[in-house]
């Protein structure tokens, strides 16, 4: 199949599977079109089968904003009409599908036919809460698909709660490449961050208000008080100033590392004993994913698909959003005894070994073969 992928291009969940799914269609010998106004961050090698388009926005004096939209619908059109794709797969409802939508009208008038999946990842469904005019916008574009997935049945839920969904939405669930997302030996870098053996405790997101990187410092606040421990913040935002000053409110300068945005982020995984991902809400949990992977038990909140994911007792626990108290107490239990933290280690690996890459891109696969193939007797 030749396939066409639009994403952001930026280290969010959304963009970091958009990318993985592409390069990993691209290995198992489809032809896999990028489509973004930058390269995508994970997109860190190109094959005969990976192409990159990227979609220029012109700046006029005409306009406050640059009009990004505009400038992808073309490009849209250009890129499927010229390399002949065989399916657009959009990420995102806003402006991604709706693009995708408005270029396949403009292709139908020149007798083109491209079928869109549109894959929702969160932020596209929740953002409605607070701007209800993108909604009437998001409801179309999701009925106009040809085929729509949610990465967690929450997700799905939510979607079907809040819109006028008139057609079948597919779970498929977010995955990991464990051949990069394992453990990995780093006992100098492990001995040069915690030199006196201390645990080291990690969160990494885009440090949002919604992702709570308050509650993470508070926890690990909490938990050093019983247990020599280290915290590393993996990552960047707008509220990283809050947080700094939050270290330093709570004498925490000394203990608190903050790493900013990292390409190589399994490296610093494989030394940490422990995740901490109290967000406000989470439409998968990709980030708890990864440190699964290379063997973090995770502490969670239990907002929106983290039930799905972290397995209560097992891989780690889940708590009531904003409860810093039992989380605290939660991951010191974990961190107080070696064997045990050895098992619930054990068990994440395990459960991530379940979302392997191997097993969820075949499921994307069958479904492109059934919507091209449903979009070619429609148009018999």
């Amino acid at each position: 199949m030749k396939i066409g992928i639009v994403c952001y291009p930026t280290y969010g969940g959304s963009g970091v599977v958009a990318t993985e799914l592409g390069k990993a269609l691209a290995l198992r010998g489809h032809q896999v079109h990028f489509i973004s106004y930058k390269q995508p961050a994970r997109l860190d090698f190109f094959s005969g089968n990976t192409f990159y388009h990227e979609v220029y926005v012109s700046n006029y004096p005409l306009f406050d904003f640059p009009p990004y939209e505009t400038a992808l619908i073309s490009h849209l059109v250009d890129v499927v009409k010229f390399e002949k794709l065989d399916l657009l797969h959009v990420h995102y409802a806003i402006p991604h599908a709706s693009a995708a939508i408005m270029a396949r009208q403009i292709l139908a008038s020149e007798g083109i036919h491209i079928p869109i999946v549109t894959t929702l990842h969160g932020t596209d469904i929740t953002l409605v809460g607070k701007d209800a005019s993108f909604g009437p916008v998001v409801c179309y574009s999701i009925n106009q698909s040809d085929g729509v997935t949610t990465v967690s049945d929450s997700l799905k839920a939510d979607t079907l709660e809040h819109f006028n969904i008139r057609r079948h939405i597919e779970t498929i669930p977010n995955f990991i490449d464990l051949t990069r997302f394992s453990h990995q030996p780093r006992e100098h870098f492990k001995l040069a961050v915690a030199p006196n053996g201390e645990r080291l405790i990690v969160h990494t997101s885009n440090f949002r208000k919604v992702k709570r990187v308050d509650d993470v410092v508070r926890v690990f606040s909490e938990i050093r008080k019983q247990i020599p421990s280290k915290l590393l913040l993996v990552g960047d935002g707008p509220e990283r100033i809050n947080i700094e000053m939050l270290c330093r409110e709570l004498d925490l300068q000394q203990s608190v590392t903050f790493l900013g945005k990292q390409n190589q982020i399994e490296e610093i995984l494989s030394i940490c004993d422990l995740f901490l991902m109290p967000s406000e809400t989470e439409s998968f949990g990709l980030a708890a994913l990864e440190a699964m992977a290379c063997e973090v038990p995770v502490i969670s909140s239990n907002a929106g698909g983290l039930p799905e994911l972290n397995l209560e007792g097992q891989t780690g626990f889940m708590c009531a959003v904003g409860d810093v108290k039992t989380m605290a107490e939660k991951g010191i239990y974990i961190l107080s005894d070696d064997d045990r933290l050895k098992q619930f280690k054990a068990n994440a690996k395990a459960r991530a070994a379940e979302f392997d890459i191997h097993e969820i891109v075949p499921k994307y696969e069958k479904f492109y073969e059934q919507i091209i193939e449903k979009s070619q007797r429609a148009g018999q």
